[in-house]
């Protein structure tokens, strides 16, 4: 399947990501607040990821959303319980 051309993913999606933005801008505007009325720890490993998922946002190398998925994710462990079918 051919990629979309930049300018068609733009004009397609810009509006939508500028809705996101705004929402997280929002976030963090009343995490930030919370945290001024000391309800929220400045070292909250949320925090953390969340800073190094907009770092990735910046980061123009591609794959941003497996490596912002990979910041949110647990790591594998091994003794999981598999899932049991549904029937």
């Amino acid at each position: 399947m051919k990629p979309l051309p930049a300018n068609k993913a733009l004009e397609q999606y810009f509006f939508e990501a500028r809705s996101k933005l705004l929402d997280i801008a929002a976030i963090l505007d009343r995490i930030n607040r919370g945290q001024e009325a000391g309800e929220v720890s400045a070292d909250d490993p949320r925090i953390d990821k969340i800073r190094k998922a907009l770092e990735v946002l910046h980061d123009e190398s591609g794959g941003r959303a497996e490596r912002i998925q990979q910041i949110f994710s647990l790591d594998y462990d091994a003794a999981w319980e598999k899932p049991k079918p549904r029937y």
